[in-house]
């Protein structure tokens, strides 16, 4: 008996031969295993049988999961996700084949054991391969059928397998029912929203596949294309939509239930939106499940979900009508924080049809005139909206889920609009839409459109799901109004809370031009917000003290960045400063709320081309503020900075020829050193030539070790792989602060050699370390620091040497009792030997010349004499013992 509902299987599907089943797919190696039960309280066994199958000449992983028993049952194919394999789907096959079902895993082409190259779900290959194992489903006793050669099937999985489940939908008309979750509609839509390159996110992806030369040539050469220019094409655009469920949407007729992650800036749930949309208009019966995780992090629910997907098939596969499948839509909100663990409380809302994203709109009138936005150079500094997987586990996490996120914009390159204060509650479930103009200095403007929930007094500002709508803008010079749908979202704003419009030019997450340019961005009317009024919740508001959790350092950025001036207009290069690395004119820096305290006062110095220079200070002396605001990541009271000429100022163009290593990199532990870099450069937005990767590589020395995943490196390793990376591009300045934390002996040598090589092509480094003996061994010239002051600045060699103790070097070992007769002249405090002859240091009155003639008549067979006091005497001299 048919029971799916009337019209899905309106045309005829020829039966499949099970002789051409036979020979599409070929068993090239069994084994079976039994799961037993050894208690009477177990749950049923499970037979498991491993094998690999030849399908169009690739080897397919797969294991097959039955119930133990006789009988025929529906069966099931479960699809792991982007990176993974089969055996990420163990657990949950074993669970379903306790429930009564026959379940078929398998690892993907170019994932696990599996052969063949990735092709991102193509029709000809991921999607065949589906069908094949279909075919052999057919032929397998333990499986129901609805006529020979077509089993009854569903198809379930998350994100890649969730999108291979909506694709073997509309290829194969034996697909029965399917449940696909956190999954992409149309590709090209989620990697070029707006017509923009998400190029973080696609380079996460590139590298958990294993890096380029995994993937099918033409998805390289797609990617490599849109990587370099920055700029997705009509031909990337066709390549990826061609992959799409939304390629074969107006054929998918069977009973779909789509689950989508709030907290997910990869694929948003716009993406399911479509989906249902689509589907629904086929006839089919469609649920959709917002849950409160996503790629982002935050809490997947993953038990409730497997549930609802097991109601799912039971309905639609057993036939069991009794079942209850869940309500049409469900969105899991927040009700504040579970005070023993800390995890977020989650309550469900529901409604009895799915309201879409755009269900009873209310107009919120937003304040703020034209304003003008900057578009950097090299579109650095970016701002940050969401970063790829922060949120998977600890603190974060739980943030996540509660829609505190971390993010980050830039004074004078944004432009904000906000709300009067709410008078009563606003919950806002669907995507919120504005019509703003922008005209440009160049042919194209790329914008970031966010709707931030900002507290009484402007505290407490969050951006929902750490979520954004980049839109590109052409022909932008002669102005445009442009309509924006920003990102859909279920979010309470609460009574006195201001909704804020911002308008970014740069994201972390996405390519925006190289180019410098200013936009100037206006208001075209009201925010419209969805409210959907039939999706209803007794979920709780959050405690007040959730808003102050500390989400990362980005957030105390935020802060210090949002109570500097505005940008002003920078002055003039300096021609005859061009060559000139770094200068530095009476620079200071007050404390937060203080007039008269100092972080650093009246500071002046000069770092010319191939200098090392040692920052060196005692703790509070104004080291880390002086290379903030030579970073640009705050601004000077007075003063200014010059760097070849250019007064750098937050997103100066001249921070280009700048590279630094501050706080050390995170890298993803799972790739290579090499890939590690590849894909930072990548995430800069810049030409890969540009990157001069091999030389950087030269410099740092990490040899072999950069074909190895970043999990196996030692502390020092990952020190040099993030030198590396600050190098990359080989930039003209090279700022490292403390970047011998955490080594050891050998470590801190290989760094100083480090540091050695690179300025010996011409470059200038500045280093800031508190290992004295070190900075006398690798440093050029010093920068002594004391009280936010300079106390001293020179070569190394001027401020070590203006001691009292000598080096006499000797053509011969000093004997003992010369040594005692040396140290018991007039004049001498102390004599030691020295495997080079003798160290001595004078008495008040006494000098080298003195010296000099009593070692001549003690007949010492005197080489040479110099001053010799270690950098630590020098510095302990200089600040009084301050440190």
């Amino acid at each position: 008996m048919d029971l799916r509902p009337r019209g899905l299987r309106a045309r005829l599907r020829a039966p499949r031969r099970l002789l051409a089943a036979a020979a599409a797919v070929v068993v090239l190696a069994g084994a079976g295993t039994w799961t037993a039960a050894v208690a009477a309280d177990d749950p049923p066994a499970v037979h498991r049988s491993d094998r690999v199958m030849a399908v169009d000449g690739v080897r397919l992983d797969t294991s097959y999961f039955t119930p133990v028993g006789t009988g025929r049952h529906p069966a099931l194919l479960l699809a792991h996700g982007f990176g993974g394999s089969k055996d990420d789907m163990r657990r949950q096959a074993e669970d379903l084949a306790r429930d009564g079902y026959a379940v078929l895993t398998w690892s993907a082409r170019g994932f696990g054991d599996s052969t063949g190259r990735i092709g991102l779900n193509d029709p000809k290959g991921e999607v065949a391969d589906v069908s094949r194992l279909v075919d052999w489903l057919a032929g397998q006793p333990e499986v129901r059928l609805d006529r020979p050669g077509d089993p009854r099937v569903g198809m379930a999985g998350g994100s890649y397998g969730g999108a291979v489940s909506l694709l073997a939908a509309g290829h194969d008309r034996r697909i029965d029912a399917i449940a696909p979750a956190i999954t992409y509609w149309n590709l090209a839509d989620a990697l070029f929203p707006g017509d923009v390159f998400k190029k973080l996110w696609a380079g996460v992806f590139v590298n958990s596949g294993g890096g380029c030369a995994k993937f099918e040539p033409a998805l390289c050469r797609m990617y490599e294309r849109v990587a370099e220019s920055g700029t997705p094409d009509p031909a990337a655009r066709k390549l990826l939509q061609e992959r799409s469920p939304s390629a074969v949407g107006d054929r998918i007729e069977v009973p779909t239930l789509l689950t989508q992650g709030q907290t997910d800036s990869l694929f948003t749930l716009d993406q399911a939106d479509a989906a249902a949309k689509a589907i629904r208009a086929n006839g089919a019966p469609v649920d959709v499940d917002w849950i409160a995780g996503g790629h982002d992090g935050g809490d997947m629910e993953t038990g409730r979900v497997e549930q609802r997907t097991r109601a799912w098939f039971d309905r639609y596969l057993k036939g069991d009508e009794g079942v209850d499948t869940g309500p049409a839509f469900r969105v899991t909100r927040t009700g504040g924080i579970d005070s023993t663990d800390g995890a977020a409380r989650l309550r469900g809302a529901s409604a009895g049809t799915y309201p879409g994203l755009h269900d009873h709109r209310r107009a919120i009138a937003l304040t703020g005139g034209g304003q003008h936005v900057a578009n950097p150079a090299g579109a650095s500094p970016p701002g940050v909206s969401a970063l790829p997987g922060i949120g998977g586990s600890g603190g974060l996490g739980r943030l996540a889920a509660l829609g505190v996120g971390v993010s980050l914009d830039f004074p004078g390159q944004y432009a904000k609009f906000d709300s009067a204060p709410l008078t009563r509650d606003l919950r806002i479930t669907g995507a919120p839409t504005a019509t703003v103009h922008v005209t440009s200095t160049r042919a194209d403007a790329v914008l970031f459109g966010k709707v931030y929930d900002v507290g009484p007094r402007g505290t407490r500002q969050v951006l929902p799901g750490g979520l954004v709508t980049p839109f590109r803008v052409t022909g932008a010079e002669a102005g445009k109004d442009v309509t924006l749908t920003l990102p859909a979202i279920d979010h309470e704003v609460q009574r006195g809370h201001r909704l804020r419009l911002v308008l970014a030019s740069t994201d972390l997450g996405y390519a925006s031009p190289a180019a410098p340019a200013t936009y100037t961005v206006s208001l075209r009317g009201d925010l419209s917000v969805p409210t959907a009024p039939s999706v209803t919740t007794a979920a709780a508001p959050l405690p007040s003290w959730v808003w102050w959790l500390p989400a990362a350092g980005a957030l105390a950025a935020l802060a210090l960045l949002l109570t500097a001036r505005r940008r002003t207009d920078a002055p003039a290069p300096d021609p005859e400063l061009a060559d000139v690395p770094l200068v530095i004119r009476d620079l200071s820096k007050r404390y937060a709320r203080s007039a008269d305290r100092y972080a650093v006062r009246e500071l002046s110095f000069r770092v010319d081309k191939g200098q090392v220079l040692g920052l060196l200070g005692p703790n509070g002396a104004g080291k880390t503020t002086t290379l903030r605001m030579l970073m640009g990541l705050i601004r000077p009271d007075e003063g200014e900075i010059r760097v070849f000429g250019h007064a750098v100022r937050p997103g100066a163009s001249v921070l280009s020829r700048v590279g630094a290593f501050v706080e050390g990199a995170g890298f993803l532990p799972h790739l290579t050193g090499r890939e590690n870099l590849e894909l930072y450069w990548r995430a800069t937005g810049r030409p890969p030539e540009d990157a001069r990767l091999d030389e950087a590589l030269e410099i740092a020395g990490l040899g072999d070790a950069l074909a190895r995943a970043v999990r196996t490196y030692s502390q020092g390793m990952r020190q040099r792989l993030a030198i590396a990376q600050a190098m990359l591009g080989l930039p003209d300045l090279l700022i490292l602060d403390e970047p011998t934390n955490g080594l050891d002996p050998p470590q801190i040598r290989e760094m100083r050699e480090v540091m050695i090589r690179y300025a010996a092509g011409g470059r200038t480094v500045i280093v800031s370390s508190h290992l004295l003996a070190e900075v006398e061994q690798s440093c050029t010239h010093l920068v002594v620091m004391d009280r936010g002051r300079l106390v001293q600045a020179g070569p190394v060699r001027e401020i070590v040497g203006s001691g009292d103790t000598l080096l006499v070097g000797t053509a011969a070992p000093v004997p003992e009792p010369v040594r005692e007769k040396v140290a018991a002249l007039d004049g001498i405090a102390s004599a030691v030997r020295t495997d080079d002859g003798l160290l001595v240091r004078l008495a008040p009155g006494g000098t080298a010349e003195q010296l000099v003639v009593e070692l001549v008549r003690l007949e010492v067979p005197v080489a040479s004499v110099g001053p010799h006091r270690r950098l630590e005497d020098a510095f302990l001299t200089l600040i009084g013992g301050s440190a």
